[in-house]
């Protein structure tokens, strides 16, 4: 919790101490008011893209936008950025696993290994990837983006399509100073990494809207009682159940609703017969090998006065314990983002609280997550709980915040 937090929640406690709960609303204690007081605020200041000098800079958002819905950065112009991450959809598919190629040559139609996590709010996170192979937008970007199995891309043929659309030039000039440039022979970072930074502008801007939570916690924390009574009873005893005996708020913390890790929850983490995905313990290794990461040439060092952010990447160690882990999502707009899982192998939220009800204590590890124990839930407690988790969704979809094409069409 960050001293902002810690402040917001000692005068919760206070406030609550000095005011009787209004009708319609529980009678939550001091430390249940410094817990929900520590979801918030939100939303929260403007995401920065770690590494990327482009981040926050409307030239380079718009140009990440207009290339985010471009089909035709993908070899065969068959998937865009936005195939799987759609905006209708908080910026998921609603799939159970993303679609990608067979190979290079096959048909859009080959499930792959991993469901797509919705974007919104991406930019506050702290790994990329369900095993956080990434530790910056722009790095991850580059993935799909080179996947023989996804967007296969050329990079000759971006070049090509950057300096022929002339609507695409205009905004590569306002966002880099300059024309897009050749790429001649294998090397194309030159080309690649700027383009990825742009994307990585773009969703860094991503946010979700305010929730009939935040409206609850915020009523909490000025002590207006009245206001805090306007949140349904169901959702009021979800959220007690999830800051309390649930134990749901170890994880998933802060205003985004996840302490940004990873764990091991339990879940089958085979592929397919005979092929294990091996989650953090994978990435870690995959992030330390990438010459893309906060460590490598390519990554744009921090303001003067600011916090390395390559600090993470520095000393992360694989360990035993991370074999089988996967990030802890945040849990905003989670009821408009099934299926769940890295996997999507849960299709709905009472399916997420039937697994975590009959959680196999001899399944985890034995140096794993010794928090997790097997979800009590009694009488009306399963839909008081799915209250709370549906007042977690927000009526818009997100958007980039404040971007102009500038002239470019």
């Amino acid at each position: 919790m960050s001293g902002r937090q810690w402040a917001a929640a000692a005068l919760l406690a206070v406030a609550g101490c000095a005011t009787a709960a209004a009708p319609g609303l529980l009678d939550f204690s001091a430390d249940e008011r410094a817990r929900i007081a520590a979801h918030g605020p939100w939303p929260p200041p403007p995401a920065v893209d770690p590494g990327n000098a482009l981040s926050g800079r409307p030239a380079a958002i718009a140009l990440g936008q207009r290339l985010f819905f471009d089909a035709r950065l993908s070899r065969d112009g068959a998937l865009a950025c936005a195939s799987c991450h759609q905006p209708r959809r908080a910026f998921s598919d609603g799939r159970t696993r993303g679609l990608g190629h067979a190979t290079p040559d096959g048909p859009v139609d080959t499930p792959l290994d991993r469901h797509t996590p919705s974007l919104l709010d991406a930019g506050q996170q702290r790994w990329w990837g369900w095993d956080g192979a990434f530790d910056s937008l722009w790095s991850q970007a580059l993935h799909p983006l080179l996947n023989p199995r996804e967007m296969a891309a050329e990079p000759a043929r971006i070049a090509t399509l950057l300096r022929s659309d002339a609507t695409l030039a205009c905004l590569w000039r306002r966002a880099h100073g300059g024309p897009p440039p050749l790429v001649d022979g294998n090397d194309a970072d030159h080309l690649l990494v700027p383009l990825a930074k742009s994307l990585g502008a773009y969703v860094a801007s991503l946010r979700s809207g305010r929730t009939p939570f935040d409206r609850f916690r915020d009523a909490l924390v000025r002590g207006d009682h009245l206001a805090a009574a306007r949140y349904p009873l169901a959702a009021q005893r979800g959220l007690r159940i999830f800051i309390g005996r649930g134990n749901c708020s170890l994880c998933h913390a802060g205003p985004l609703f996840s302490h940004g890790e990873f764990g091991d929850i339990g879940a089958p983490f085979f592929v397919r017969p005979g092929v294990v995905d091996p989650g953090r313990h994978g990435g870690i290794a995959a992030l330390q090998a990438s010459r893309f990461n906060l460590l490598g040439a390519h990554a744009d060092p921090p303001p003067p006065d600011t916090a390395d952010p390559a600090t993470k990447t520095r000393h992360l160690i694989a360990q035993h314990r991370n074999f089988g882990e996967f990030k802890v999502p945040g849990l905003r707009n989670v009821a408009r983002t099934a299926p769940y899982l890295h996997d999507g192998q849960l299709p709905t939220l009472d399916a997420v609280l039937d697994h975590y009800a009959n959680l196999s204590p001899d399944r985890l590890h034995a140096d794993g997550e010794q928090i997790l124990k097997p979800l009590q839930l009694q009488g009306s407690d399963r839909a008081d709980l799915l209250a709370f988790l549906r007042s977690l969704d927000s009526p818009a979809t997100g958007r980039a915040a404040g971007w102009r094409a500038g002239g470019c069409g």
